[in-house]
């Protein structure tokens, strides 16, 4: 265990409603610290995440707001990534002289195993699994391999990090999705992957980080801090569809210790495409972004080829809902940018329906307003967002009267709305281009309602 957390006080700040500080709650409190966490949501709001931890000794809540004085008294301030690294209340335990780390800064200090990291505004949690599924199945069988057990977590649903800590062998691989909040926490800490690799850069968190350069710089980090004295080279890899990624290639290539790589979708061959089954161009460098890291690590053509028709798309990204009555509906919830739209519209040559809209990120839409007036045969939208898409779809159209566009007060009004519009050859598509915050708790709930409503829909078809 951690040994700048036995015996300490550790403040760990956001418990989270989905569990984003349990994992750092736990480690915590089997190092033997004296645990104090704070949220400034309500015990009542989070209840599910509490019972994760309510029984660990040494742990006492303080909830519903968060107070300067338990930053002072701290040794250890553990920080969710969700809270700005100018928060106030992280300002006073640097004040004060206390560590101010964050889950994944401790991982990448503990962790005795390389480290790939993956990073984009699209794409990066297929690319991260589709990374894992190669590099666990092509090179079966295990006796074959040059390396150990592979372990997927990060920035994906429930999957620890902390806690897995103890478990990992220095002759593992570890495969991480991380956000550009995890990455500003890496920063922090002066810490970067043995590998990393850049899916690609679009505007988004707009919100946090006011513009689209202050985005980028937060993602550079990743790169910016690999570790270059360590006997083998790191590893960087940009995808060369790219503008941003080839920028930091040509920032990058020269510098000693590093080696440098690109990928792109037109690297996939034929072979490769007849067995993979996501579909769209985006899926294409996906994929090509997991091979060329699993041939980093040895994984030849053949071995990939042949573990690729088990590889499924994952939830609430392109996922197949139904096809009811000769309609195919997609949920793409994870789409909560305005350029994930963008690639989910460009993945069918058929005629589409687009369920759009959401919680306001400050996200320009214009670009997404031009593509949906060429591309949707119709679009429902729903959420904070929804008068802001319809201008710009409005300005964006090419026909005189206009891009048919609708209002839905609720997700289950705009899959009405749909299943009324749609004929046998089109397909419905929710695929957002924003968060889910004005509506839902996260994009996997507003996923599964899709998904329940549309299994109602085929049931009366």
């Amino acid at each position: 265990m951690d040994a700048i957390l036995t015996g300490k006080k550790v403040l760990v700040m956001g418990l989270g409603r989905f569990g984003g500080g349990v994992d750092a709650v736990q480690y915590a409190a089997r190092a033997g610290a004296q645990v104090v966490v704070t949220d400034k949501a309500t015990p009542e709001k989070l209840s599910d995440s509490i019972a994760l931890v309510s029984d660990l000794p040494g742990v006492v809540f303080h909830l519903g707001r968060h107070d300067a004085e338990d930053f002072a008294a701290a040794d250890v301030v553990i920080a969710n990534p969700a809270v700005p690294p100018g928060s106030e209340f992280l300002e006073v335990a640097r004040r004060h002289g206390r560590i101010v780390t964050s889950q994944i800064g401790l991982f990448f200090q503990s962790c005795s195993a390389p480290i790939i990291g993956i990073t984009g505004a699209n794409g990066k949690s297929t690319t991260t699994i589709l990374t894992a599924h190669l590099l666990d199945r092509a090179q079966a069988p295990a006796s074959r391999r040059t390396y150990g057990k592979i372990w997927l977590s990060g920035n994906i649903g429930d999957r620890p990090l902390l806690t897995i800590l103890d478990q990992i062998s220095p002759s593992d691989l570890i495969v991480l999705e991380i956000s550009s909040f995890q990455v500003e926490q890496l920063a922090q800490v002066r810490k970067g992957p043995n590998v990393a690799l850049l899916t690609n850069l679009t505007p988004n968190h707009m919100d946090r980080y006011g513009t689209f350069e202050a985005y980028c710089a937060a993602k550079e980090g990743l790169f910016q801090f690999q570790p270059l004295e360590a006997r083998t080279p790191a590893v960087s890899i940009f995808n060369a569809e790219d503008e941003i990624a080839r920028s930091w290639l040509r920032k990058y290539r020269q510098q000693p210790g590093r080696k440098c790589l690109t990928f792109c979708a037109d690297d996939v061959s034929k072979e490769m495409r007849a067995v993979y089954a996501l579909p769209g161009r985006a899926n294409l460098s996906n994929l090509a972004a997991a091979m060329t890291i699993a041939k980093c690590f040895g994984v030849s053509d053949q071995s990939i080829r042949n573990c690729l028709p088990d590889f499924k798309a994952l939830p609430h990204r392109l996922e197949l809902a139904a096809d009811a009555g000769g309609v195919r509906w997609y949920n793409d919830s994870k789409a909560t940018t305005p350029e994930g739209t963008m690639v989910a519209l460009s993945a069918f040559e058929c005629p589409k329906i687009l369920i759009a809209g959401g919680y306001d990120k400050h996200t320009p839409f214009d670009e997404l307003g031009k593509r949906i007036a060429s591309n949707a045969k119709a679009t429902i939208l729903i959420g904070q967002t929804a008068g802001m898409i319809a201008d710009a779809i409005r300005a964006g159209s090419p026909k005189a009267g206009g891009a048919d566009v609708r209002f839905a007060a609720s997700l289950a009004e705009a899959v009405e709305l749909a299943s009324r519009l749609a004929v046998p050859g089109d397909v419905v598509l929710l695929s957002p281009a924003c968060a889910s915050y004005d509506m839902f708790e996260n994009y996997q709930q507003r996923g599964r309602m899709f998904a329940e409503l549309v299994c109602k829909i085929r049931q009366q078809s």
